[in-house]
């Protein structure tokens, strides 16, 4: 499917690669940007991200037919209730945000409202680094797009946007806002906290300076991922804070198991719990692709 005009509110890492894409891939006539600081515009367009970057939210929006929210999630109602006079009817709005079920639960009744279609979505596709200069046209390349439709949903819509994931090079995938909420509340949102954990407990300055010294490759990897956007994770946490903090208890319980092996001396629990962890990764990097709908 082609588009004629496709507008990014927001034009950071998700965005920029977005904009790449679709102009690398020639999807839309046009590609628009919204951004928030005047010097983002000459930046977003030295960067050949978009064809045109503008502070008038309302200007980006109009006559767009897709408009995609790639803002920090708490950000993404009040801006979609000041772009609602611009948003052509029929036009379609999808996001990028980790959390869905909250998100859709206040979107999809604004968007309705002004006879346009709401479709969330959440590429399973990032990066540490931050803002457009890190943007990158094969971001979403072979990464999974998670397309959360809901009852309210119109079918042709949550077609067209599993359509544009695909031509950017994601494999889309269905899922209900709860289950998607739910299972990425393990992979992705416990990842960062214990991510982020390790490096506020190890790197604390109450340890001796040599502490730092002894990080080598293993702690660089384990900890690359806590060098994302606090913003960003912190209104992902509030998001699905109550999926969040189960999984997160559940977790500890393990941990405090691990615990209790290494005070007791349990080498058969000890040995397990890492033959185990080998087991399931090595398994999990063996499946080379995973059976998803084309």
């Amino acid at each position: 499917m082609h588009w004629q005009k496709i507008t990014l509110v927001g034009v950071g890492l998700l965005g920029g690669s977005l904009g790449l894409a679709i102009k690398q891939r020639r999807l839309a006539d046009e590609v628009h940007g919204f951004v928030r600081r005047t010097a983002s515009i000459a930046e977003c367009e030295r960067l050949g991200v978009v064809d045109h970057a503008t502070l008038d939210l309302h200007r980006a929006v109009e006559n767009a037919d897709l408009v995609i929210l790639c803002t920090p999630l708490a950000q993404m109602p009040p801006v979609t209730e000041q772009m609602l006079p611009a948003i052509k009817p029929g036009a379609i709005i999808t996001d990028v945000g980790s959390v869905k079920g909250s998100l859709i639960r206040e979107l999809e009744p604004l968007v309705t409202s002004v006879d346009a279609h709401f479709v969330g979505s959440h590429p399973m596709a990032g990066a540490e680094k931050m803002g457009v200069s890190a943007a990158r046209a094969d971001l979403f390349e072979e990464s999974v797009c998670v397309i959360t439709p809901t009852a309210d949903s119109e079918s042709t819509a949550v077609g067209q946007v599993e359509e544009f994931w695909r031509a950017v090079g994601a494999r889309p995938l269905r899922l209900t806002p709860e289950i998607h909420d739910e299972l990425v509340s393990r992979s992705s949102h416990l990842s960062h906290v214990v991510a982020a954990e390790l490096a506020n407990y190890v790197l604390s300055p109450a340890h001796p300076k040599e502490q730092a010294m002894l990080c080598a490759n293993g702690f660089r990897d384990t900890t690359r991922i806590a060098s994302g956007s606090p913003e960003m994770w912190r209104d992902i946490a509030l998001a699905n804070h109550e999926h969040l903090a189960r999984v997160l208890g559940v977790f500890i319980e393990d941990l405090q198991e691990f615990q209790l092996a290494l005070r007791n001396g349990d080498q058969k629990t000890i040995a397990e719990f890492f033959e185990k962890a080998k087991q399931r990764r090595d398994q999990w990097c063996g499946q080379t692709a995973l059976s998803l709908p084309e």
